[in-house]
C-alpha cells in the first residue's frame, strides 16, 4: 500500500522595501488602550453636572415661590413728576452700579468699568487655557487660600473706600482746585485700579516662580465678585434719605430698606 505524498507548501518570503507603507500586526483578544477613553484633556460631566444643575434650578424655583408667598409685591401709586421718591433707588440687582455713581463720573461708573468687567469675563478662558485642575473648585488647596484671602482683602478695602470717599469726597473737596475730569474720573479710577492690582502684585512679588495664570484669574475674579457684593449691599442696606450712609436700623423718616423688596 502506498501513500501519496502531499506537495510541500512553499514558504513565502516578503522582500524588504524602504518604501513600504504598511506593517503587520498581531490580532489579540484583549481590550485596546482606548477602551472607555474619551478625547484627551476632557472630563465626562454627564449626568453628574446635569443633575446638579437640575437641583439648583428646582431649588431656585422653590425659593422664589416661597418668597412670593411670604412677601407681597403690590403695585405702587402712579409716579408723580413733581415729587421725587427719597431715596430713589434702583432695583437691588442694579444697586452696585448706582452705588458706583456716588463715587465717580457716570461714564466711568456706568459704561467704562462695567464694559471692562464683562470683557475680562469673556477673556478668562483665552488667558487661562490650562487643563490642570479643570472641574475642581478653586483648582487646589493653594487656590482656596488665595480666594479666601482675596475675598477678605476685597471686603475690607471696598468698605474702606466707600467710607473714606463718603467722608472726604475728592469731587467736593477739590471742586475749585482741579477740573471735574480729575476729581470725578482720574482720582477714583486710579484708586479702584490700584486696589484691584495690589493683590495681583503681591501674588507675583511674594510667590514668584510658583504663580500661574489660573491663580491670577482667581484673584481678579474674586476681587470683581466681592466688589459687586460690597457695593450692592452698601447701596441696598446703608443708603437712606438723600442717599446718605446710615445704619439699617437708624434710618430717618421711618425709611426701611426692605420695603423696596
Amino acid at each position: 500500500m502506498t501513500a501519496t505524498k502531499k506537495p510541500q507548501e512553499k514558504e513565502q518570503n516578503f522582500t524588504k522595501s524602504s518604501g513600504k507603507t504598511y506593517s503587520l500586526v498581531e490580532v489579540v483578544k484583549a481590550p485596546t488602550v482606548m477602551v472607555d477613553k474619551g478625547p484627551d484633556n476632557t472630563i465626562f460631566a454627564f449626568p453628574i453636572v446635569a443633575i446638579l444643575e437640575l437641583i439648583i434650578a428646582l431649588g431656585s424655583t422653590l425659593f422664589l415661590v416661597l418668597f412670593s408667598l411670604l412677601k407681597d409685591a403690590p403695585l405702587e401709586e402712579h409716579a408723580n413728576a413733581i415729587i421725587t421718591t427719597d431715596p430713589a433707588k434702583a432695583p437691588w440687582y442694579l444697586m452696585g452700579l448706582q452705588e458706583m455713581l456716588e463715587h465717580m463720573h457716570p461714564t466711568l461708573a456706568g459704561i467704562i468699568l462695567p464694559a471692562l468687567s464683562v470683557l475680562f469675563l469673556i477673556l478668562i478662558p483665552y488667558i487661562d487655557h490650562s487643563r490642570e485642575g479643570a472641574g475642581v473648585w478653586f483648582t487646589s488647596k493653594r487656590g482656596k487660600r488665595i480666594v479666601g484671602w482675596t475675598a477678605l482683602y476685597t471686603t475690607i478695602v471696598m468698605i474702606g473706600f466707600v467710607a473714606l470717599d463718603h467722608t472726604f469726597p475728592p469731587r467736593e473737596l477739590l471742586r475749585d482746585v482741579l477740573p471735574n475730569l480729575v476729581t470725578q474720573s482720574i482720582i477714583p479710577g486710579s484708586i479702584m485700579a490700584f486696589l484691584v492690582i495690589l493683590p495681583v502684585l503681591y501674588l507675583w512679588r511674594f510667590k514668584k516662580g510658583t504663580t500661574n495664570a489660573r491663580e491670577v484669574m482667581l484673584v481678579l475674579f474674586t476681587v470683581l465678585f466681592f466688589t459687586a457684593i460690597v457695593l450692592t449691599l452698601t447701596g441696598f442696606l446703608f443708603r437712606g434719605p438723600g442717599f446718605e450712609l446710615y445704619m439699617p436700623w437708624a434710618m430717618p423718616n421711618g425709611y426701611n430698606p426692605f420695603d423696596g423688596l
